[in-house]
């Protein structure tokens, strides 16, 4: 059976169908998302409770223990790890990968309605949950400052102006505004002065909530006209929160600023950000999954004049990380490697062929393999990445080789005397089997990957896939568009009328077949030195895979650092600022760092910061991120009570069930009993602390922070008439 045939006879139907892969992948290349890594789905929920005022000892007890012991119940939970702090709880549940996160969250759900009764009562509200993705970094964040405005203006207009103008940009995700929160009038009540004037706490409560009732007031009319009746029902600035009267007796009035001092100010104040030298509250924007950064990025950049324009002139936005020029370079030098490899393939087929004509017709065979593969990819929701792109590098070198056998095996009829249509049904019948078998022999090789399962069936799923379907193209045109080429385009063999190019071509080729002929002869003749030298080399190999580095993946410079900065336990927010000023100040005077940007406070803790550091171009500070990190890491002045930790932003962050941390290896302690696990804490930090490779060390022992413990005498208590 001749596979090849019906596309000798048809030539016009056999170009066709070559362009309509070429039109099909041309279209479908414009279509791909761009992005460093494939788009991963990590499995992974946060389930986050609040109880005001516990201490993280009665948060571990009464909220932890019951919601653990639910969502312990949950099929394909990996991983579980809570983190009980003061009025807060954080349970991270990871998932198989394999796990659909709309059910898991569903069972989530559930789990948490079931452990509703044994929660406390004094909980305002019910445990809630959040669908992460630790493998999705942000794309994009933006800064805005002002000298006029305070912060808690400046959230305002970046909550009700910025957010929903970016969420509106195709391809953006979810946008999370920090470094401050919304404003708010903070009332802080005198115990002495409501003691003296004998008032409760719950009489001010009243009051305020008295006066800040919103209703319908109705509205008012005659035989002509119609009045809506409006009323200053709602009070909005401390200006107007501090002569509201708690109580009026005896003809005298007692009012709010009496018992208690009125400031403006905002919902939380233990939460700062700031952007280079100044405070700022930033929008870490995320994309939607599946969407091309690039573009998102572009759009988002298109966008920010005409919202500097709707902001007053006082504020200014600015762009303090932007992933996108690193993605750029990758994928451009990605790609100049593509190019360099077709044209590799190319120059070495024509000199060994040494006819034009006869190497433009496995040349071809690259292109229309390559591009075809796009619209496979572009069906299975693939994205132009390093990996997907690694595979396209490779595949030159497979795909040629179908049609130099072709080829080949064609030429060598024509050269016996055939002519070339005769020649390209004989050969192309030849080979057509053979062809078959190599190509799936290569495609079960790469699609094996798929059946690893876990984190790396996950990341080398778009490497495997479109690896194996530019072999399958590769195969469809060598035994379509190639012999119809060769029948069409060779001439018969008149060896009298070879060029110089091509008898030099052989020359060369002869002298390559004896040199091969001498060396055969050789290793036949010394059968055991041979042997000996293959098991020499596959011993050396062994001794060379032991000691060489092993990683999952190579530390990427993406031209942005990680930074976390630890304080002691029990630190306070007004004690920690000044630290970080000194570690920010640090970090901005070392020449390779264009911005530096992050928090102070919020919900990781009044004693913990994060700070993103954006790297001028390598071009311009001519080190690795990783070199930088170990110059900053020298010339970083001692803080004491405060710590610094650097390292390069990755695309792909793994350990996404634990905390997101900048640290390379997580070793989380575990032990049933609290003081045996505290000795054997203090052992394996002093090992780690020993082993010189290792840096910079990270070791909480989560004892909270400082505390006053109050002892009561109920009998006194009650006698005494308190509850």
């Amino acid at each position: 059976m001749n596979l090849s045939a019906p596309f000798i006879r048809r030539p016009v139907a056999t170009v066709l169908l070559s362009l309509a892969i070429l039109l099909l992948g041309a279209v479908s290349f414009r279509l791909l998302p761009v992005a460093p890594l494939p788009n991963m789905d990590f499995p992974v929920i946060v389930v986050s409770a609040s109880l005001a005022g516990a201490s993280p000892e009665v948060m571990a007890s009464t909220v932890a223990t019951p919601l653990e012991r639910s969502l312990g119940s949950i099929a394909g939970v990996n991983t579980m790890t809570s983190n009980s702090s003061q009025g807060t709880t954080r349970i991270i549940l990871q998932f198989d990968l394999n796990r659909d996160i709309n059910g898991a969250a569903r069972e989530v759900q559930a789990a948490i309605n079931a452990s509703r009764n044994l929660l406390p009562s004094g909980m305002r509200s019910m445990p809630t949950y959040k669908k992460v993705n630790p493998s999705q970094a942000p794309i994009m964040v933006l800064s805005m400052t002002s000298t006029v405005l305070e912060k808690g203006q400046l959230y305002d207009l970046a909550s009700t102006i910025l957010s929903q103008s970016l969420s509106q940009v195709s391809g953006v995700g979810e946008v999370q505004i920090g470094g401050s929160s919304l404003p708010a009038v903070r009332i802080e009540l005198e115990p002495q002065m409501l003691s003296q004037y004998g008032v409760s706490l719950d009489d001010v409560r009243t009051a305020i909530t008295v006066a800040n009732v919103r209703r319908p007031k109705g509205f008012v009319e005659d035989d002509q006209h119609n009045w809506q009746v409006q009323a200053n029902d709602q009070l909005e600035t401390a200006k107007d929160y501090a002569p509201l009267i708690i109580r009026y007796k005896d003809g005298a009035t007692l009012r709010l600023k009496d018992v208690a001092k009125v400031s403006d100010a905002v919902e939380d104040r233990y939460n700062s950000g700031f952007y280079n030298n100044d405070r700022a509250v930033l929008l870490v924007v995320n994309r939607q999954a599946g969407a091309n950064i690039i573009e998102t990025v572009a759009q988002i950049k298109a966008q920010l004049p005409a919202l500097r324009a709707v902001l007053p002139a006082s504020v200014s936005l600015n762009v303090a990380m932007d992933r996108s020029p690193v993605i750029k370079a990758t994928l451009h030098e990605a790609e100049m490697t593509l190019l360099i490899a077709v044209v590799l393939v190319v120059m070495v087929v024509f000199l060994f062929l040494g006819s034009f004509r006869a190497s433009l017709i496995p040349t071809l065979a690259v292109p229309v393999s390559l591009v075809g593969t796009f619209a496979i990819m572009h069906l299975f929701g693939f994205s132009l990445n390093n990996l997907s792109l690694m595979a396209l590098i490779l595949a030159p070198g497979l795909v040629v080789d179908d049609a130099i056998v072709v080829l080949e095996n064609i030429s060598r009829h024509i050269h016996n005397g055939l002519d070339p249509m005769k020649a390209a049904f004989l050969g192309a019948k030849e080979v057509g089997f053979t062809l078959l078998s190599m190509n799936v022999s290569l495609v079960a090789v790469f699609i094996s990957i798929l059946f690893m399962g876990g984190l790396v069936e996950s990341l080398f799923r778009e490497f495997s896939i479109t690896l194996s379907v530019s072999i399958v193209v590769s195969l469809i045109v060598s035994l379509t568009l190639t012999p119809m080429l060769c029948a069409r385009w060779l001439k018969p063999h008149d060896s009298g009328k070879d060029n110089a190019f091509q008898r030099w071509s052989e020359r060369v080729n002869d002298r390559m077949v004896a040199g091969y002929d001498r060396s055969l002869g050789w290793v036949m003749r010394h059968r055991r030195l041979t042997l000996l030298s293959l098991l020499i080399t596959v011993v050396v190999n062994v001794a060379l895979y032991v000691v060489v580095p092993k990683t999952f993946l190579p530390q990427q410079d993406t031209g942005q650092l990680m930074g976390f900065v630890r304080g002691d336990d029990g630190l306070s927010f007004s004690v920690m600022q000044p630290k970080m000023e000194i570690f920010r100040r640090s970090i901005l005077a070392d020449p390779a760092v264009e911005s530096v940007a992050g928090f102070i406070g919020g919900s990781g803790g009044t004693n913990n910061a994060f700070m993103i550091v954006r790297l001028k171009p390598i071009a311009e500070r001519k080190l690795s991120a990783e070199k930088v990190v170990e110059r900053l890491r020298k010339n970083m002045p001692h803080v004491p009570g405060g710590r610094l930790f650097l390292a390069p932003d990755q695309d792909l962050q793994l350990g996404g069930g634990r905390e997101q941390t900048s640290s390379q290896y997580q070793y989380i302690v575990q032990s049933a009993d609290l003081s045996s696990l505290r000795l054997w804490y203090t052992k394996i930090v002093a090992a780690l602390k020993s082993i010189p490779e290792l840096t910079a060390i990270d070791a909480r022992e989560g004892r909270g922070a400082q505390q006053v413990t109050l002892v009561v005498n109920r009998d006194t208590a009650k006698r005494l008439g308190i509850d």
